[in-house]
């Protein structure tokens, strides 16, 4: 018995000892990304904070439409006031964000450059977190090696770090807990208790106030997680429904609000018929025309502030439909073109858009190849593991939608940075010897618990007929 009680000793403290070995070895790796990545976006941050925070007659560069609105919560006016004139109570913008720099401004000063360094630094943090969502997803599919790479890759992204330490805007914040719940999705078969369903609904929630575009993702990813549920029926339908309450929860309170504030229904924003008017207004010459919306134009200004929010933003529908119902070849074309600028960064080479546009002919050869890579990476990932690849390959399908039919340029795609760039390390490094390495890890650990746990059954019945 004494053998035997020193054999299960050595063996459990031996399991314990890898087992926090690499919890520690884990930690320190993401604690030593995050801390890269962090220390990368504070440079940039120092850089630039100074002139967001230059005077200007209406600090549009302290984040347009958000920095104003965040200005009206600190005066204490609500969430009100989407440009710089006083215009009343809003829906143009989803809300999280605002309150977060409205606090921001309570404590470091309005349009200060104390608060511009710290909302820059938050949306740093926010950017460098990221590094841990984008590590534990491609872990979970494809095993250690690509996850390390993809977790380094996301330090030096260069659209990651410049949309985190030099725009004042909910990129970082979107990216961070949108990249968190696909993380999350991809383990949620596993959860047994509801309130683990219920949890991933609220932090949904809580994600789509940050910016809405990610809720065309969320019926999705959860009916792929409850298909992988075993068992019954029932369980399936009863997991579902809670998700759905719990976020319906979180996204039913501010869409009570619009709906008695604004007089509309409109869930989290009421500014998508603004931007399809904008995106599809007969002017091509770039895919946004700045004229098209009240914060550079002062006679639409004049509009919005006579009108009123809810009959301005009608009025822009019912001319857009008009628009595109007269020239629906017109619209096909340049959604077209708003699909290729998405993807690739390019809208035209004329002499007159360059000059408007000087950055563009890099930022169009970077972005392609970011896109190539990304391209062949669902490429093999969908040839080697269609299970996991299925999620990726739909969000590449459906969340570029609403941009394809509005106006398309690369800040829109920062929800979704964290998987592309998933999809990047695979098209550069592949997936096979990983996947089939990561299996056969998981095949030897089965092998060796289970020759452990025979080992000790044998040793308990030869200690029991020896004592016998």
């Amino acid at each position: 018995m004494t053998t035997l009680y020193q054999t299960e000793l050595t063996q459990t403290s031996a399991a314990s000892r890898t087992d926090w070995f690499y919890i520690r070895s884990t930690a320190i790796l993401l604690t030593s990304m995050v801390c890269c990545s962090f220390v990368i976006r504070i440079a940039v941050v120092a850089s630039s904070f100074l002139s967001i925070a230059a005077p200007s007659p209406d600090h549009g560069e302290f984040g347009a439409e958000m920095g104003w609105v965040a200005r009206s919560l600190a005066l204490g006016h609500g969430f009100s006031s989407p440009f710089f004139p006083s215009t009343g109570p809003t829906a143009l913008v989803p809300p999280l964000f605002p309150y977060l720099l409205a606090a921001v401004f309570r404590m470091f000063g309005l349009y200060t450059a104390k608060s511009a360094f710290v909302i820059l630094s938050l949306d740093s943090l926010f950017s460098a977190l990221t590094c841990i969502p984008v590590y534990l997803s491609l872990k979970y599919a494809a095993g250690e090696r690509p996850a390390q790479l993809a977790g380094w890759l996301w330090v030096i992204y260069p659209f990651a770090i410049y949309f985190s330490g030099a725009e004042i805007w909910d990129y970082a914040l979107t990216s961070f807990l949108f990249a968190t719940c696909f993380c999350l999705a991809q383990r949620l078969h596993l959860q047994e208790h509801f309130s683990a369903w219920f949890g991933f609904g609220i932090l949904y929630g809580v994600t789509a106030l940050s910016n809405p575009s990610v809720l065309s993702m969320f019926p999705f990813l959860l009916l792929t997680a409850l298909w992988k549920v075993a068992g019954v029926g029932c369980r399936r339908l009863l997991r579902g429904i809670v998700t759905v309450v719990a976020i319906i929860l979180v996204v039913g309170l501010w869409a009570i609000r619009n709906d008695r504030v604004m007089r509309t229904a409109s869930p989290i924003r009421d500014g998508f018929w603004l931007e399809f008017w904008a995106g599809n207004s007969g002017d091509t010459f770039t895919s946004n025309p700045a004229w098209a919306h009240p914060a550079s134009n002062p006679v639409e200004m004049q509009k919005f502030e006579a009108e009123g929010e809810t009959a301005y933003l009608a009025q822009k529908r019912a001319i857009a439909v008009s628009f595109v119902s007269y020239h629906p070849l017109l619209f096909i074309g340049v959604s077209l073109r708003r699909a290729v600028r998405f993807w690739t960064g390019f809208w035209s080479f004329r002499l007159s858009y360059l000059q408007f546009e000087p950055l563009d002919v890099p930022n169009v050869f970077f972005c392609t190849c970011i896109t190539l890579f990304m391209l062949r990476g669902i490429w093999r990932w969908w040839k080697e593991d269609r299970t996991h690849a299925n999620p990726f390959l739909m969000m590449l399908l459906i969340f570029p939608v609403p941009y394809y039919l509005t106006h398309a340029s690369m800040d829109y795609r920062q929800p979704i940075e964290p998987q592309i760039v998933i999809l990047v390390t695979i098209g550069l490094f592949g997936i096979r010897n990983w996947t089939a390495s990561a299996d056969s890890h998981k095949v030897k650990d089965f092998q060796s618990s289970a020759s452990t746990s025979l080992t000790r059954d044998d040793e308990a019945l030869m200690g029991g007929r020896r004592i016998l």
